[in-house]
């Protein structure tokens, strides 16, 4: 029984004690799903049979259920809002299990657990029990299994691996073995990531299929043969661990022309009595037949495969099986008559076997699908930057969960129940997990549903705070109020502004310490500011910026911010007391002049007087000097009516009128401040634009604090706001984005590594999504900028680099969303006011990774800042580490959270490429038994990525390429069953047994 989950395990008996430890100790009931094997056959097992020598077409009958687009995820549940659009996703369940309990010949695949499980819940166990048959019979298949299907331009890997693993988990504790995906199912996302075929792969995937890709990719792959491929997707990862078999599937994602009988649909029904005037199954068949050959023809086996079902179809299967058993049924009859042609029900999977069988060799790729266009001047490169304000709340919202996880589990149970109430992390890994949609984050929903998709983060988050509170009382010892401070980016905290005296707790959720700037709303004009040793901090008092007084809209009366450096252990929080002094210095004054340079020991900046622009930047450690010039332009977007093509701009796609970008200013208004911790320079380009220039003593980075909007549109024009660093580095068209927040990819203008491509949109069909950072380089100089959130950007000229900030547009872009993205609110009837950060470094490229990850890793987990006012309580624990020891520069703890009662699930990372420094891409080896500070390691064992399979017993179906042999995957011994090595971008999943120490 509970020996079939360890019964293929490699006999290291370490490992298999430890593992048993785990079982016999009662503390994992199954964590990996049921406990005893199905009796019936599930998986590759239930596969209908083929015929050799025919061409075999596997019909799969599927719904796509978006987790919300045109409505939000609630109306699509319960088919609410019909006036919008005809879906309710319980109704498509009801009717696909009444239907498959028909004939069991019958086949149908779900995809979006988030609408599962809710309809699972409502289930009698009668028909739960009746649902468990058809799973354990492999007539109902899971495929993908996420949470949802997430967006591949705009997440950042450690969100896609939180809602896959939510997703993948449920369905093992459900449905056990038969109720895990072989098949990664990704028909609709609008480009593909390498990085998301990576970690698919270390899923445990046997492969993976997509709807969508670029015209002149499919075109020169259907007159290859190359639809489907062997996907290598990492440059540091030893093959095949990171390779993934990928399939393109024929028609998007919807049935072949004329073959849809959803309700939805107008196609005619099968008419077989032929007694009756309109008989037409002899035309029906004939029509199929011609389409599956035509289909044969750019496929490279006897198998193809047709996708039967599209948006939200199946509310009424039994229009969809009717029609579907009679064409099986009239096709296959001709067999009789010398037809090569045999159609079944399948799945993916069913199909990917048959692929597998063929033992072919396939094309080999190792770069990613981006940019998508659908047409010549159709690039869907505009939502790398739609709704830029839900794409950095969704990114704090994440920060802000890894802190609730990780508390939740280095102060034990009584975070979830303290003196602050009853808190859970449930309802923000479901808000997050939803937010990961690819018409969530992506941008590209109606305003209604985005709105509701912030309303779910910002409910979580309030969820969360109880949580944070209760773990930080029951660490620190204190059980006084604390308060949350969420819009402090505008200057914006009601206790600070208004007492003389309060406590500020950092807390750090990077196994690293971290120095970071604190910027506090302040109305006093001096103040003592003390570590938790009681040593004084140097900090300073400066005026609110006006940009900052306009943005807040009344939400916020400091005039002066105060700022300091804190200094935070890892995975921990240290506590600063803050005095308002009577008797102190006045704030630091603002100088109407433009400075010739700021500087500090690492970095210096120069301007030019004349226009108030960026005009170089050194590092001063490595002798480096770049001429850099950064400014705003827009480019006017297109209304659709245009010469060329009548493709306007929209939330999907980005269509300049033309190639060269207004300039919003030649000069920039400036006023200056100067301190000992912070130096900054304020721009103003525009009433709408406007920027802080921000160095602070001890940082290795330039800040550039951008604020956008309103956009104006009083002159009927759509605009697209970008902002170019121009610089003296030799790109030679060369420039690199990274891929999900991982690993970087090397791109070039007007270039695809796959096809010869006929360029037609010399702006859009050279933007790539940049997800946290992206960089320029030559022989010499590297320029990286990271950003705070997932936007669009490219290098179109030699030397620069543009970053999309703001999309404010009149005209819908015709792909279904059916409005503008025209962004307002009840603050900002006019337009959206959008604030963000971009962070720039200057390094000789073979070091430049040694800043840059661990600098996209601060952006991307922030500390968390709570405030208690008054004076603390005198035994408070003012400092506190979650880690006996920071771990190495190469390492990032990726994951920390609870599991079940007595286990948590702990992913430890490697972040760095093999070939990005001399330094740090090395492996690395971490004793999980020394890691925690309040947590004793009982028992360890390895899963995979998603951790719904033990890492040993996962096994993948193998591929060989066309141009080498196929790799072998060398083993490497970990020292001992506790210490684990971990090479360059290698991530490991550990379920511990702990008890609090």
């Amino acid at each position: 029984m509970i020996f079939g989950l360890f019964s293929n395990m490699a006999v290291r008996s370490q490992r298999l004690a430890v593992a048993l430890l785990f079982i016999f100790s009662g503390v994992l009931s199954f964590p990996l799903g049921q406990e005893t094997k199905p009796t019936a056959t599930c998986g590759y097992e239930s596969c209908h049979a083929t015929k050799p020598n025919m061409l075999n077409v596997h019909l799969v009958p599927h719904t796509h259920d978006d987790v919300g687009w045109l409505k939000t995820v609630d109306q699509y549940f319960y088919g609410d809002r019909n006036d919008i659009q005809h879906a309710g996703v319980q109704y498509i369940l009801d009717s696909v299990v009444d239907q498959l309990l028909k004939n069991p010949d019958r086949r149908f695949i779900y995809v979006e657990t988030a609408f599962f499980y809710r309809w699972w819940k409502q289930q009698s166990s009668s028909m739960q029990q009746t649902v468990k048959k058809l799973v354990n019979e492999g007539r109902l298949e899971f495929v993908n299994g996420g949470w949802c299907m997430s967006d591949e331009a705009t997440t950042h890997y450690s969100a896609v691996i939180d809602q896959m693993t939510m997703g993948l988990r449920f369905l093992n504790e459900t449905f056990g073995p038969c109720g895990r995906p072989r098949v990664a199912w990704h028909i609709d996302p609008f480009g593909h990531a390498r990085e998301h075929a990576s970690m698919f792969a270390q899923m445990g995937y046997d492969g993976f299929f997509f709807g969508r890709l670029d015209y002149q990719d499919r075109a020169r792959r259907r007159r290859d043969k190359e639809q489907e491929l062997l996907w290598r997707a990492s440059d540091s990862l030893t093959p095949p661990m990171a390779d993934l078999f990928t399939g393109i599937l024929p028609n998007g994602y919807n049935p072949p022309e004329g073959f849809c009988w959803d309700q939805s649909c107008d196609d005619p029904p099968i008419r077989d009595d032929p007694d009756l005037e309109d008989y037409n199954v002899d035309d029906v068949v004939r029509r199929f037949l011609a389409i599956a050959n035509s289909q044969a023809i750019v496929y490279k086996t006897d198998h193809i495969i047709m996708t039967m079902g599209s948006d939200f179809q199946y509310e009424n299967a039994n229009l969809w099986y009717k029609n579907l058993d009679k064409l099986i049924h009239y096709v296959n009859a001709l067999q009789a008559n010398g037809s090569k042609v045999n159609v079944l029900y399948s799945t993916p999977s069913c199909y990917l076997q048959e692929l597998h069988r063929a033992n072919l060799t396939w094309a080999l790729k190792m770069d990613d699908f981006f940019p998508y266009a659908d047409d010549a001047h159709d690039f869907w490169t505009g939502y790398f930057t739609s709704r830029p304000a839900l794409k950095r709340y969704e990114r704090i919202s994440n920060s802000n969960l890894q802190t609730c996880n990780q508390l939740e589990v280095l102060s034990g149970p009584a975070s979830r129940k303290g003196p602050f109430g009853e808190g859970d992390s449930q309802t923000m890994k479901k808000a997050m997990a939803v937010a990961q949609h690819h018409d969530a984050v992506s941008g590209t929903e109606k305003q209604h549903v985005a709105n509701d998709y912030a309303r779910r983060l910002a409910h979580g988050w309030q969820r969360c705070q109880v949580l944070v509170s209760n773990s930080l009382a029951a660490l620190s010892g204190s059980s006084a109020e604390r308060m949350y401070c969420d819009n402090l980016n505008i200057s914006v905290c009601p206790l600070t502004e208004s007492s003389k005296k309060f406590s500020v707790n950092v807390y750090n959720p990077l196994a690293r310490p971290v120095t970071w700037p604190v910027r506090l709303p302040v109305n006093g004009t001096a103040y003592l500011v003390s570590d938790a040793n009681g040593k004084s901090v140097d900090c300073q008092v400066v005026p609110v910026s006006a940009a900052t007084r306009e943005v807040r809209r009344n939400r916020g009366f400091a005039v002066n911010e105060l700022v300091f450096q804190v200094q935070a252990p890892p995975l921990g929080f240290t506590t600063y007391s803050v005095s308002l002094l009577q008797d102190g210095p006045p704030p630091a004054s603002t100088q109407h002049r433009t400075p010739t340079a700021i500087q500090n020991k690492f970095l210096r900046v120069t301007f030019d007087p004349d226009t108030g622009l960026l005009s170089s930047l050194s590092n001063l450690e490595t002798k480096q000097t770049i001429k850099l010039t950064q400014n705003f332009y827009w480019y006017n977007a297109s209304d659709g009516n245009n010469l060329q093509s009548d493709q306007p701009s929209g939330a999907y796609i980005f269509r300049p009128n033309s190639s060269t970008p207004f300039l919003i200013s030649k000069t920039a208004k400036t006023e200056s401040i100067q301190t000992s911790g912070v130096q900054e320079v304020r721009q103003w380009f525009a009433p709408w634009v406007s920027q802080v220039v921000r160095l602070y003593t001890d940082s290795k980075a330039l800040e550039l604090e951008w604020t956008v909007g309103p956009v104006p549109i009083d002159d009927d024009l759509g605009k697209e706001v970008i902002t170019r660093l121009d610089t003296s580095i030799k790109t030679s068209q060369y420039f690199y984005t990274d891929s999900n927040g991982r690993e970087m990819l090397q791109r070039k203008t007007d270039f695809r590594p796959t096809w010869n491509l006929r360029q037609s949109e010399p702006i859009a069909g050279n933007y790539y999504p940049i997800n946290s950072r992206a960089f320029i380089k030559d022989d010499v100089d590297q320029l990286t900028v990271v950003t705070d959130r997932s936007q669009g950007g490219g290098s179109i000229h030699n030397g620069s680099l543009e970053i999309m900030l703001h999309r404010r547009l009149l005209y819908d872009d015709v792909r279904g969303v059916g409005e503008p993205l025209n962004e307002t609110s009840n603050i900002f009837p006019k337009g959206l006011v959008v604030r963000g950060r971009l962070l720039l470094s200057l390094d000789r490229p073979p070091s430049a990774a040694d800043a840059h990850r661990p600098l996209a890793q601060e952006v991307v987990l922030q500390p968390l800042l709570t405030f208690t006012d008054g004076d603390l309580h005198p035994n408070t624990q003012l400092e506190f580490s979650g880690l006996q020891a920071a771990l190495p520069p190469a390492v990032h703890l990726l994951t920390l959270t609870q599991w079940d009662k007595d286990s948590v699930l702990l992913r430890l990372e490697h972040q760095f490429q093999s070939w990005e420094s001399k330094l740090n891409s090395q492996p690395v080896t971490v004793n999980l038994q020394k890691l925690f500070s309040t947590l004793e390691v009982l028992g360890v064992s390895e899963l995979n990525l998603s951790a719904n399979q033990w890492k040993d017993e996962m096994t993948r179906f193998h591929w060989t390429p066309m141009t080498e042999e196929r790799p072998l995957l060398k083993m490497f011994e970990d020292p001992s069953i506790w210490e684990v090595t971990l090479r360059p971008m290698e991530i490991r999943t550990f379920l511990l047994r702990v008890s609090l120490r």
